[in-house]
């Protein structure tokens, strides 16, 4: 008789039915969060701005070397561009892939 309660407790574990925790996510737990969404902000423009100014140096670059038959020149310069380009895509898009992969990890 003494391993009834033991097996009682065991019991919902082992038919596969436990309890489920839910923790959404609390924009109002915490001071300050609505500065720190300010400064994530300006943050992503200031990389998006960055982003520009670099593209502007690689294309430069890039002209520069292809107008003066400097291979290496020319190929960083692509390649600067390049860059750039995946920069703004990543600033741009940090959000909803961020919100993606929480959409993911909420399923798992």
């Amino acid at each position: 008789m003494s391993d009834l309660p033991v097996f009682l407790a065991q019991l919902p574990a082992a038919l596969g039915i436990l309890p489920t925790v839910e923790i959404p996510p609390n924009d109002t737990g915490l001071p300050g969060i609505a500065q720190l969404r300010t400064i994530v902000g300006a943050v992503m423009t200031v990389g998006l701005i960055l982003s520009v100014l670099a593209l502007i140096i690689a294309a430069i670059v890039w002209g520069l070397g292809s107008s003066s038959s400097n291979p290496h020149l020319s190929s960083r310069g692509k390649m600067g561009v390049l860059i750039a380009c995946i920069a703004a895509v990543v600033c741009g898009a940090a959000v909803a892939l961020v919100n993606f992969f929480w959409a993911v990890g909420q399923t798992v």
